[in-house]
């Protein structure tokens, strides 16, 4: 009977996966990356990140709204999509990159530690 249970909850969560792809993409960068990711502040607004990448550091896939990133640190960063396509990334200190709402792995390829801040936007309050 435990292995008919276990087999039926592997077929679900294969089968969730298909058909609800948004389910395994919208996870939040804090909770996938706790080692990357750093809270600084949080409001109704924004949410603002420090972001640590040491070399060979890796991040699940996660989640962000529309937001920018400012490079304290620059170096390489390759960006993978839920699509299987990568993005290379060469970031500079100083530089601020404009990202819309996406889901996205990351990994640092190259020898040097990148950090940046993440400013995420939220939905602007409904004014009554």
């Amino acid at each position: 009977m435990k292995r008919l249970v276990c087999s039926a909850f592997v077929v679900f969560a294969v089968a969730a996966s298909f058909l609800f792809p948004q389910i395994l993409k919208a996870q939040d960068p804090l909770k996938v990356g706790p080692h990357i990711y750093k809270l600084l502040f949080e409001n109704e607004r924004v949410r603002v990140m420090e972001l640590t990448f040491k070399p060979g550091d890796k991040i699940a896939m996660h989640s962000h709204p529309d937001h920018f990133v400012y490079v304290l640190g620059g170096g390489k960063l390759t960006l993978k999509h839920p699509d299987g396509k990568s993005q290379d990334i060469e970031a500079r200190a100083g530089e601020v990159i404009w990202i819309p709402a996406e889901s996205h792995s990351a990994k640092n390829p190259g020898t040097t530690e990148v950090k940046a801040l993440v400013v995420e936007l939220k939905e602007a309050p409904v004014k009554k």
